[in-house]
Formats: C-alpha cells, structure tokens, sequence
C-alpha cells in the first residue's frame, strides 16, 4: 500500500477529498449531460446518486477524463440504450484505441453500448436539448475543448485559452476553471494564472478545479481568493 502523509490527503475536510475531474448538467426536464467521465466516474454516479444518464461529451482523451467510459454499462442496461458519446474526431481515435473491445466486430455480451457523435470542435452542437459551444484551448501542445452552455462555461486542463476562446467566454455568468497549483505547469493554469483569467473574463462567480493536493488546503486557499472566486469541490451544484 502506498502512503501519502501530506496534510491535503490527511485533512478531515471533505472539501479535500479530491476525485478526479467532471461535471454534470441536469437539464429543466431532467435529463443529464457528463463532461468526462475520469476513473471515478462509478463512484461519483452512485455517490451522487445519479439514475439517469442521456449523454457524455469529452474535452479530451486523457485518460483521467475517460478512464470511466466502460462503467456507462450500468447505464446501458437500464435504459436499454446506447450511450450518446461527443467529441472531436481525435477524441474518438483515441476511445476506439483505449476501449478496442467496444468496437470489436465480434460482439461480447454486456459489453458498452455507445452512439459517436463527431464534434468538430468549433460549431455549436446540441445535446439534450442545450447548446454546447466549444471553447478552443491548448493543453501544453494539445489542441482540447472547453463548452459554454448558455451563461456558463467549462475550462479544465488548460494552460492557454485561444483568441477565439476568449471572445466566446465574453459574457459569461459562472466559470468553471482548471487551477493546478499555485507553481506554474507546463499543462495547466496556475492558480495565479486562472486568477488573472478570471480577472479578464470577469463572470459573476467562478470556481477553481482540476486542482492538485500541491494547491494546499482547500479552507485556507479559499480564504485567500478575492470576492466571487471559490475553489470548487466534489459535489458543489451551480444553478444556471
């Protein structure tokens, strides 16, 4: 067993419990939307008690953000149903290469069901019902994709938002945006980085994800962070 006595992962706060990396949205008639669907994906369905699920749309194919893709079985099975997949053709290479069993001409009973439906990562496209907008960003030299939906927008594992980017962020009410750690990374904003970020989008409330146990306690962060700027943590709910 490997052993971690850093304070982050031995706090009792259970704003420091940190799975990795998604975010739900349960449309008016109550349909939900996974962006990413990481390794915890299983336990952050039955944590929060999520029945149904109608689609998974993917910022990118790093395996913290589609490590969870077989459990949408489960899913599947109950409502008798292939899963809606979104994302980019180069999100989809690489699925078909991480889970080649899906997509296997001989087919195995109870394996994932799953719909692709190419994005092309510039053109808003629907699911459910909403609009999702990408938001182009550089991930270090990965080309990945933020949406905004609406008022409200989602930016993980970024460390560069593209021109076109910024200017489909204009107006925005609530961001969500990744902020590692307070170093700078080669990959991801920093936290003094997402600051400034937020400081040129300016929504009404943003919060900070994607967020490394190097960032430091969750309360004693938070209180540093000016007015409208919260770490987020599992489970919060934004209403949009």
């Amino acid at each position: 067993m490997i052993g971690c006595n850093c304070e982050v992962c031995r706090s009792e706060d259970p704003r420091d419990k940190r799975l990795r990396t998604s975010a739900l949205i349960t449309t008016d008639d109550g349909r939900n939307i996974a962006i990413d669907c990481g390794p915890d994906f299983r336990q952050q369905m039955l944590q929060h008690q999520i029945e149904n699920l109608d689609a998974v749309v993917f910022t990118h194919e790093h395996k913290d953000h589609t490590g969870g893709l077989d459990d949408i079985r489960a899913f599947n099975f109950k409502h008798r149903k292939s899963m809606a997949l979104y994302g980019t053709a180069q999100v989809f290479d690489a699925i078909r290469r991480q889970y080649d069993y899906i997509f296997s001409a001989s087919v195995y009973p109870g394996l994932p069901q799953v719909s692709l439906n190419e994005i092309d990562g510039k053109n808003a496209f629907e699911v459910a019902g909403l609009s999702f907008l990408p938001i182009p960003l550089m991930h270090y030299h990965l080309p990945v994709l933020g949406f905004r939906v609406g008022d409200f927008a989602y930016v993980t594992d970024a460390n560069e938002i593209e021109e076109e980017g910024m200017k489909r962020l204009q107006g925005i009410k609530s961001l969500v945006l990744n902020a590692l750690r307070r170093e700078k990374h080669i990959s991801h904003f920093s936290l003094s980085e997402a600051l400034d970020v937020v400081a040129e989008i300016a929504p009404e409330q943003a919060y900070f994800t994607h967020i490394s146990h190097q960032m430091g306690l969750h309360a004693q962060v938070d209180a540093m962070l000016p007015n409208g700027v919260s770490l987020g943590f599992d489970g919060v709910k934004l209403y949009i």
